[in-house]
């Protein structure tokens, strides 16, 4: 028995054994298993089978629906919830009962569905958000450093290493065949190396050279290597000489073919011969089979229907653009004798011929189109002289006389003088122009203009042109008590013709109107359609929109029109007033301005704002007696008297008029905050304890006397008391988010920041969405907690500015500039109006920012124009600073900020 030879080999395999099974090389399918492949048209086996059956497709379809009737009712098809995954009576019968049923389980289905929609779709939206956070594509995890490529100036990207060549060496320069130009000497020197001889040295038959006894050896009676090749006879050298002459001999030949047999000049122009060159290169961008298939469709329609004049236009057209020039002249001039009536064929081809050919060609269109106006035009635009123009346009007019492009045209090549005789002549023959009428008149005399016009309004009485044409005329001529009465007679007239007043047409005219100068005849337009098509309800909200269109489009007499006529509409409100002496303080004098507020004032004595706009203006203007005359007669405005007097240092007055506005208006807060603190500016203490404390028996409701008298208490040294204070106004005043802070600061500032902390956590739970509050808690804690207390004061209060604030501040601290900046920005954008946003921000730059960002960022507080914050106020309502604009203000509120945080 060999030793090598495996015990296993010729016995039986065991139960259940499968041939490479333990390796994982089963379930594949060979061919053999399966029988040979038989296409579904070959025939069955039994040649007497039934019709239906003979084919192999025929078997496979019956075998297919067989399998589809019987019912899997084996067990592993079998569910105990479900039952059977297929229907037990799939072979039954389908009636209507069982089809009603079908739908209302249906319906159920549905009804199910939906009640549950809701909570799926979150949940799949969850699922894929967390699928999308854990398994980030590629594009999203290089985002961020995407964004940073806008950063990448143009020099760094240029200094950026090209991709080295993988290839090795010989792919990446390879070595190319070289080819040098022989010398004619080489040809010479090895010429007579292969020479042949016709006789044997007799050397040779001498030591039995090539004289062989053999017959046919190389002494053949053929003769040898002799032939009349480039050998000269006698020398058996090439002749290098007679090849030079015969190459310049050729080279004088075609040169001159080019030159001129007179003066020996060559006639070559080298711009023209370019030009050649461009010409016979294809301008075309399509396949030339495209063109040879267009090509011959063209040809087809034109054989089929050759008085089709689109067909030889698309034809020409063909040609032109494949550079064939003279193909498409000789195919629309064919073109012309087909289709001799079509005016755009003629056209086409005066366009495709040359100067004086195309001028033929529009002579010879005109002998078969005499009324045709586009080939006149054509005619008169192919003449370069103006007295060929003229003579072409003048035929023109005698063929067509009706024609308004022709006497257009006409009328633009003459002199004014015979413009005016020639556009009488027009109207004459176009009475339904309306350009030729206005034209006339403009060119006529006023007299002579008012008649052209009547005339223009007998012939054309449903154009409003004429009318609008009319009323400024008779406002450029002085007579504007007319423009009125006109522009109302043209509306009159209009509808009488049965023409419909399109209000955004008359107000475009008027636009028109008033970029002309013609501000009479603007602004009676407007008066008269602004109300036209327009419901009651809806008077005041569009004029103030057209109001705002006109400002926009620049027309400001319309705009001031439309504020005119809405305030004799509207007298009585407010806001259309204020609109008005907005757009007069924008866009007016200040004379305007104040005239219009004196008419505010008398309509609406109760408007508190329009008596201070008026004040400011005389008081900006230096007039301070006007400015105390017009605060006189505003019984509302009793603080501002007060106040006019306190910054002009006559505190004794001021004092009188606080009095006396006090006794007529008790609960005013602001009074008692201003007697309180000029008399706090005195020195008179107790007095002011009881101005604030009397103002807050009337008026418990305000914050900033409690502030004050808070603050007050705190100055004299009394804690214990502004402590009782603040926590008083709590209580009357719950959830006050300007009351907490100042009670929280009141403790910092007294060194006691762990009750200052208390109080912080209480106001966060009574005022969860204060900024103010979030804000001074971020800076509360220590600076390892700072960042988190950010995220939370950000998760509370996202767009507040409060606490965008504090996080740029944060970045700030952090000396993460970028970020810090940004942040910035996000603050001024959200809310303009805070003024100490603008403070640190200008702080900010004026340390970590160039001129030009310092410069920015005062310009653009400047134009926001804040009102609004704790530093800002203070400094704003200083009365020391009462003079002072916007910029100054932002330059002394930066100074004053320290960076403590």
């Amino acid at each position: 028995m060999n030793k090598k030879k495996k015990p296993f080999l010729g016995m039986p395999a065991p139960l259940g054994y499968v041939p490479g099974l333990g390796r994982g090389a089963t379930g594949f399918t060979t061919r053999s298993d399966i029988g040979p492949a038989r296409d579904a048209n070959d025939p069955v086996d039994d040649r007497h089978a039934p019709p239906g059956k003979r084919t192999v497709g025929d078997q496979m379809k019956k075998n297919q629906a067989a399998d589809d009737d019987d019912e899997d009712l084996n067990d592993t098809n079998y569910d105990e919830f479900n039952g059977y995954a297929g229907s037990l009576f799939s072979s039954g019968p389908y009636e209507k009962d069982d089809e009603e049923a079908d739908a209302i389980y249906a319906a159920l289905d549905k009804r199910m569905d939906e009640r549950r929609k809701e909570r799926r779709e979150q949940r799949e939206k969850e699922e894929i958000e967390k699928y999308r956070m854990e398994r980030p594509k590629i594009q999203q995890q290089f985002s961020d450093l995407k964004r940073k490529l806008a950063e990448v100036t143009e020099e760094e990207w240029l200094s950026i290493p090209e991709v080295g060549d993988a290839r090795n060496k010989r792919q990446r320069s390879p070595r190319y065949e070289k080819l040098t130009p022989v010398p004619d000497s080489f040809f010479a020197k090895h010429l007579q190396t292969g020479e042949n001889h016709t006789s044997v040295d007799p050397r040779q038959t001498q030591f039995g050279g090539l004289n062989t006894p053999y017959p046919g050896g190389l002494n053949t009676p053929y003769p040898g290597g002799m032939t009349p090749g480039l050998m000269t006879p006698g020398t058996g050298e090439l002749d290098m000489r007679k090849i030079g002459q015969a190459r310049n001999t050729l080279m004088d030949m075609r040169l001159s073919q080019v030159s001129d047999s007179v003066s020996g000049q060559t006639v070559v122009d080298p711009k023209g011969y370019l030009t050649d060159l461009n010409s016979m290169i294809p301008t075309h961008g399509g396949d030339i089979n495209d063109i040879k298939k267009a090509r011959l469709l063209l040809k087809s329609v034109r054989e089929t229907n050759p008085h089709h004049p689109p067909a030889w236009i698309a034809s020409a057209r063909l040609e032109e653009v494949t550079g064939k020039l003279q193909v498409a002249r000789n195919l629309i001039m064919k073109g012309t004798e087909m289709c001799p009536k079509s005016e755009d064929v003629w056209l086409e081809a005066a366009r495709l011929q040359p100067g004086d050919t195309a001028k033929a060609v529009v002579a010879q269109a005109v002998r078969h189109l005499p009324q045709s106006v586009r080939i006149y035009i054509r005619a008169a635009e192919l003449e370069t002289d103006i007295r060929a123009k003229k003579r072409v346009l003048r035929k023109a007019l005698e063929h067509v006389p009706n024609s308004v492009r022709l006497w257009k045209a006409a009328v633009e090549l003459e002199e004014p003088e015979d413009a005016r005789i020639m556009l009488s002549r027009a109207v004459e023959c176009c009475p339904t122009s309306v350009e030729l009428w206005l034209a006339l008149a403009r060119l006529e005399t006023y007299e002579n203009a008012r008649k052209v016009l009547n005339k223009a309004r007998e012939n054309i009485p449903t154009d409003r042109h004429i009318w609008v044409t009319a009323a400024k005329l008779e406002e450029a001529n002085g007579n504007t008590q007319m423009v009125e009465k006109i522009i109302d007679r043209a509306i009159t007239s209009l509808r009488a013709n049965g023409v419909e007043i399109n209000r955004e047409q008359w107000i475009q005219d008027a636009e028109e109107c008033d970029r002309a100068g013609s501000v009479a005849t603007c602004q009676a337009v407007m008066r008269a359609v602004i109300g036209i098509g327009i419901e009651e309800e809806d008077r005041k909200h569009t004029w103030m929109e057209d109001a705002d269109s006109c400002v926009a489009h620049n027309a400001l007499e319309c705009a001031r029109a439309i504020y005119a006529y809405a305030l004799q509409v509207f007298p009585s409100k407010k806001s259309v007033w204020l609109r008005a002496a907005y757009f007069e303080k924008n866009h007016g004098t200040r004379e305007s301005l104040e005239a219009l507020l004196q008419r505010a004032v008398a309509h609406c004595p109760k408007a508190e704002v329009l008596w201070l706009m008026g004040a400011k203006s005389k008081w900006l203007a230096g007039d301070v007696p006007a400015a105390r005359s017009i605060l006189a007669l505003a019984f509302q405005v009793f603080m501002k008297s007060v106040k006019l007097e306190w910054v002009l240092g006559d505190t004794a007055a001021a004092q009188e008029l606080s009095e006396e506005a006090l006794r007529h208006y008790e609960d005013f807060a602001k009074l008692w905050m201003m007697t309180g603190q000029m008399l706090e500016q005195q020195g008179l203490t107790e007095k002011a304890r009881d101005a604030y404390t009397q103002g807050l028996k009337k008026c418990p409701h305000s914050t900033p006397l409690w502030l004050l008298l808070s603050r007050l208490e705190e100055k004299i040294g009394q804690l214990t008391r502004a402590r009782a204070i603040l926590e008083k106004s709590r209580l009357k005043n719950p959830k006050n988010p300007g009351l907490w802070l100042e009670s929280v600061r009141l403790e910092y500032r007294a060194g006691l920041k762990n009750i200052a902390n208390t109080l912080m956590a209480k106001a966060l739970q009574e005022c969860p969405n204060s900024g103010v509050l979030w804000s001074e808690a971020i800076f509360l804690e220590a600076r390892p907690q700072r960042k988190t207390k950010s995220v939370d004061a950000l998760k509370k209060c996202e767009h507040d500015p409060h606490v965008l604030l504090a996080v740029a501040k944060l970045f700030w601290s952090e000396r993460k500039i970028t970020k810090a900046r940004e942040w910035f920005h996000r603050t001024v954008k959200i809310d303009s109006d805070l003024g100490d946003a603008w403070a640190f921000f200008y702080k900010f730059e004026l340390q970590h920012g160039t001129e030009e960002q310092q410069e920015e960022v005062k310009k653009r507080c400047e134009n926001a124009e804040p009102r609004h914050g704790e530093l800002w106020c203070a400094v704003s309502k200083d009365i020391t600073n009462w003079q002072r604009k916007i910029g100054e203000i932002l330059v002394l509120v930066a100074s004053r900020l320290k960076n403590t945080f």
